[in-house]
């Protein structure tokens, strides 16, 4: 009997000019949504804070309307490409460009940090600069798929196009779970609270998350020390 022939695994398989310094850069801006995809799950893991999730939701809910217009429209990629699947409308694009302008939308509209005794949180200039940035960065990675010839210029526009209208409406509708007291209700759950589900970004900075509690603990540290000789 015939052994089945070996398949290649190609989530991280990306076709690019070892000759070309830039498309070597492009090659490894290929692999930016899966480093995204790692960061989501880090984050939730880490910090359980549920506006990430609603993100996350968001971003997989962007992916899994990708795959069904791809193969609705079935338009191939260029002919210069032996990659699999259909090219429109560009996966890449698509993902980041929901990725940046939700991340954009969130720090500009949604989150009001306060300061703290051990933090100044950016200010809206600040906030802006990075939601620009973002964005920057997001067109970069959808430009580098024109230059390995994934896929056409139309291609990348219309994944831009989608992921930024997936963007706005998510970003609508989480707005409207949070004015309804859905996104409350789900965190007065018993599921919420095992899994200690949080909603703190909104108010708080992710870096000062736990710093202010770690510093006063310091504080204390020489105190309890000193007590602790004296009772010896």
């Amino acid at each position: 009997m015939d052994e089945a022939p070996l398949a290649s695994l190609s989530l991280t398989h990306v076709h690019y000019n070892p000759a070309d310094r830039v498309s070597y850069l492009c090659a490894w801006l290929a692999l930016v949504p899966q480093g995204l995809c790692v960061i989501y799950a880090t984050l939730i893991w880490s910090n359980r804070e549920i506006e990430i999730m609603l993100m996350f939701v968001g971003q997989m809910g962007c992916e899994a309307l990708n795959w069904c217009l791809k193969r609705w429209i079935k338009e191939e990629r260029p002919r210069e490409m032996h990659g699999k699947g259909y090219g429109m409308p560009s996966s890449h694009a698509q993902f980041v460009t929901f990725f940046s302008l939700t991340l954009a939308l969130f720090l500009l509209f949604r989150h009001v940090p306060h300061p703290t005794e051990t933090h100044t949180p950016f200010s809206f200039f600040q906030r802006l600069v990075l939601s620009v940035l973002a964005l920057v960065s997001a067109a970069t990675v959808a430009m580098s798929r024109i230059y390995l010839n994934y896929h056409t210029p139309k291609q990348v526009l219309v994944g831009c196009l989608a992921g930024a209208i997936c963007a706005v409406v998510w970003f609508g509708f989480t707005t409207y779970l949070r004015r309804a007291g859905w996104v409350e209700w789900v965190l007065e759950t018993e599921l919420a609270r095992l899994f200690r589900v949080r909603d703190l970004v909104i108010q708080e900075d992710l870096v000062d998350s736990g710093w202010a509690r770690w510093v006063e603990r310091r504080k204390r540290q020489p105190s309890l020390q000193v007590q602790a000789k004296k009772t010896r």
